[in-house]
């Protein structure tokens, strides 16, 4: 309700978002407790109770600054502002308090933890709460608090979940050499860099080295002294630790279909990447090259649908833990010498709890186009998400054409998707490929991977098969695919050419840092990434 009622608010605006997004971290947290176990007991009842007046009175603040006549807004201006002011401070120190609440003594679930001088980091979203403490500086503890409590190691989970509030330039350098170190030692083949070494491979960062621009960072091609390529990722000043931290563990995950994460360097306040380097590029740069196009004739762009299946097989069942990537996409696809795929730019993934798990976010990443309608629309992810992106870029790689969203007119596959579904049902898929193909291809190949890219492509995650189906259909030749694909949701009314953008398109998100301290040795340090106004 709050945060409802801060989008319609047009007095304050700024001020009542923020104030939203802080009610909406405590929101997160509050989805990980046992309320009803917690409101039984007078230590806890009483700070929870405290916790819904706080929340009600957000709402009537921010309530209060929604349209109203002249007078009113110049009687209540300079205090509506003090008055949110304090409303935040208030919820911030709920942002503090709950995770203590949570650890309160249960005998049916043991909840009961003791800290001494600790450092508490809360980092959560809508689905997960995790809170840090360190007892001392060199060593951290992760309890996740959700049903029964558990401590694990940092080291546990590569990922640190699903999460849009991150550290961010708060970080401790020393933290996170550590973290590198420690990976270091538990990966063959991943080794630190010296920064000057790779200043001098890319002759000072020039920009005649630079190969591609991400969302953290600038990627480089450079040249070791022993004569080895690399691509060199020098993440910019808006990457976040957490950005750093999910591209490092890469360096956890070995595979053929996977780019190799070699090294890295933290130097004041560069922080970088060095990966292998795959000389001929992006798949992108071939799909949307009309001169380049030719170069990949259909049995290549079928080696190259199967190596990416293999390599979401492994991401999604074959690694130690079910990673999403979220951000499949023709530019994230890298070919090497032998035009064998690799996925790359693992700055967007997730870990899962499980092959079946969803999770939501407020933090909506990737490119319009291959986003699932139920990310792009609510936030939520999950293994289902990577396979409509899979289901996309194969129509992609078959037809040449880019998938284009009209979100005006209630669009949620894309003009590509629904395009490819006449053509199947009409047994014209002739129609589809690429021109670029001339007629050199086989139907029947041509026919399975456009069917069962289709079901990875359907609206509804529930329809989508795994990437482990996916991998069987595939390899089934001769044999009838035991599912069809659904026709894709009618357009509504409009004119198909009043927006070829999704919703997502040009919108941008803002940052806010938080510091909350206090007398106490306690202090609590979180990053609010504010999702698009709409």
């Amino acid at each position: 309700m709050v945060v409802q009622a801060a989008l319609a608010a047009r007095r304050h605006r700024d001020a009542c978002v923020r104030l939203a997004q802080h009610v909406e971290l405590v929101g997160g947290l509050l989805r990980e407790l046992e309320l009803t176990e917690l409101m039984r007991r007078e230590v806890t009842r009483r700070p929870l109770e405290q916790l819904g007046g706080a929340l009600r009175r957000c709402y009537a603040l921010v309530s209060a600054c929604q349209d109203c006549g002249y007078l009113r807004r110049l009687l209540l201006g300079a205090r509506m502002a003090e008055e949110l002011r304090a409303a935040q401070h208030e919820i911030d120190m709920f942002i503090r308090l709950i995770p203590l609440v949570a650890l309160v003594d249960s005998s049916t679930d043991n909840r009961l933890v003791k800290v001494d001088k600790g450092m508490l980091s809360v980092v959560t979203d809508s689905s997960n709460c995790h809170t840090r403490f360190s007892t001392r500086a060199s060593e951290f503890t992760k309890v996740r608090v959700q049903r029964a409590t558990k401590l694990r190691n940092v080291g546990d989970q590569p990922f640190v979940g699903t999460v849009d509030l991150q550290e961010q330039k708060l970080f401790d350098i020393e933290e996170l050499v550590e973290l590198c170190t420690r990976i270091e030692e538990a990966c063959v083949g991943f080794a630190k860099f010296n920064f000057f070494q790779i200043a001098d491979a890319t002759n000072n960062f020039s920009e005649k080295a630079i190969i591609g621009c991400g969302g953290f960072g600038t990627v480089y091609k450079g040249q070791l002294p022993d004569g080895l390529m690399v691509a060199v990722k020098r993440l910019d000043k808006h990457a976040t630790i957490f950005d750093f931290d999910s591209e490092l563990q890469l360096a956890k995950l070995q595979h053929i279909n996977l780019v190799r994460l070699l090294g890295w360097c933290v130097h004041g306040k560069e922080r970088i990447f060095v990966y292998e380097f795959l000389q001929n590029g992006s798949l992108d740069h071939y799909i949307s090259d009309r001169t380049k196009g030719p170069l990949l004739d259909w049995s290549k762009r079928l080696k190259i649908i199967a190596g990416l299946t293999e390599g979401f097989v492994y991401l999604h069942k074959g690694s130690r833990f079910w990673i999403v990537h979220r951000d499949l996409k023709p530019h994230n696809i890298l070919l090497d010498h032998n035009m064998i795929p690799k996925i790359a730019d693992f700055g967007s993934a997730r870990a899962l709890s499980s092959d079946v798990a969803e999770e939501r976010t407020i933090r909506v990443v990737g490119t319009s186009g291959y986003k699932a309608p139920e990310y792009a629309s609510e936030g939520v992810y999950s293994m289902k998400t990577d396979v409509f992106s899979f289901g996309v870029l194969v129509l992609v790689i078959i037809s040449g054409r880019k998938n284009t969203i009209l979100d005006k007119r209630g669009d949620t596959v894309g003009e590509l998707v629904r395009d490819a579904w006449c053509m199947w049902k009409d047994q014209r898929l002739h129609e589809l490929v690429d021109p670029a193909l001339g007629n050199v291809y086989e139907i029947a190949e041509i026919t399975r991977c456009t069917q069962v890219a289709l079901l990875c492509a359907q609206e509804d995650p529930a329809d989508r098969p795994t990437m482990t189906d996916v991998a069987a259909m595939l390899n089934s030749e001769g044999m009838s695919l035991p599912m069809e694909p659904k026709q894709p949701t009618a357009l509504s009314k409009g004119c198909a050419g009043e927006d070829t953008s999704s919703a997502y398109m040009g919108q941008t998100s803002r940052t806010i840092d938080i510091t909350i301290t206090s007398s106490s040795p306690m202090s609590t340090r979180v990053q609010i990434i504010l999702g698009p106004e709409v």
